[in-house]
């Protein structure tokens, strides 16, 4: 166990990704609150950081296998985003729109939170796609280009956007405001907590809510914590 005390949370969770199970427990935000200490975090969740890391000790124990996202190349990484994460917004996204739509229609009028739902569900995947859509056509290529110049020696390429630095601030800046969506949809729902009259549609809905909300959480760790700042060492490294 390293000296978690005196790291991030999003650097603890980079460490070892069964971490995010701990910190999800008290609510600590790993993804788009990454940068904040394990202390203040510990704080503001009013739990000791001894507590924490016992229980991250105890996680780790009983875990067989964990996803070491550290370790790997960050083209790697970059191919797991796209194919994975961005693959998975788009088909799941809209699959998920639908089923909302007509569970709203059903119990709207009892569960009038479902409509502001609605709103922000639909909200989220306009802006996500946006999002990936900026990340594939600037931030990605030039992590790839940047990735294989290192490989082979070559000279550091050219970037229209002057420094990697540029895209990647602006892309945590999404990235925080759909952590704030999320929280909201969260909030909305009870923490995705199906009401005493939800028919077998609705509580669907509310699992698959909850799993993509967990999805964009792992997403934006990944991004944030790993591939952002080894994009913006590999660039200086030039």
């Amino acid at each position: 166990m390293k000296e978690y005390k005196s790291m991030s949370v999003g650097q603890i969770v980079a460490d070892r990704f069964d971490n995010a199970t701990v910190f999800k427990k008290y609510g600590i935000d790993f993804c788009c609150g990454g940068e904040i200490s394990f202390a203040k975090a510990c704080e503001k969740a009013g739990v000791s950081m001894d507590v924490l890391i016992r229980e991250m000790e105890q996680q780790g124990a009983s875990t067989s296998e964990s996803i070491d996202f550290k370790s790997w190349p960050l083209d790697l990484l970059v191919d797991y985003v796209l194919k994975i994460h961005h693959r998975g917004i788009r088909e799941k996204g809209p699959r998920i729109f639908e089923l909302l739509n007509k569970v709203a229609n059903v119990h709207g009028d009892n569960h009038p939170e479902l409509l502001e739902v609605k709103h922000h569900f639909y909200e989220s995947l306009v802006d996500l796609n946006q999002h990936l859509e900026k990340e594939e056509q600037v931030l990605f290529p030039y992590i790839y280009e940047m990735a294989e110049a290192k490989l082979n020696n070559q000279p550091q390429v050219d970037f229209h956007c002057g420094s990697v630095e540029y895209p990647i601030s602006a892309m945590m800046g999404e990235h925080d405001a759909e952590g704030e969506r999320y929280r909201l949809i969260a909030s909305l729902t009870n923490n995705y907590t199906a009401p005493a009259d939800a028919c077998g549609s609705y509580r669907l809905l509310l699992q698959m809510l909850q799993q993509f909300e967990t999805d964009l959480h792992t997403h934006i760790h990944v991004e944030n914590n790993i591939i952002f700042p080894r994009a913006i060492e590999l660039e200086k490294g030039f």
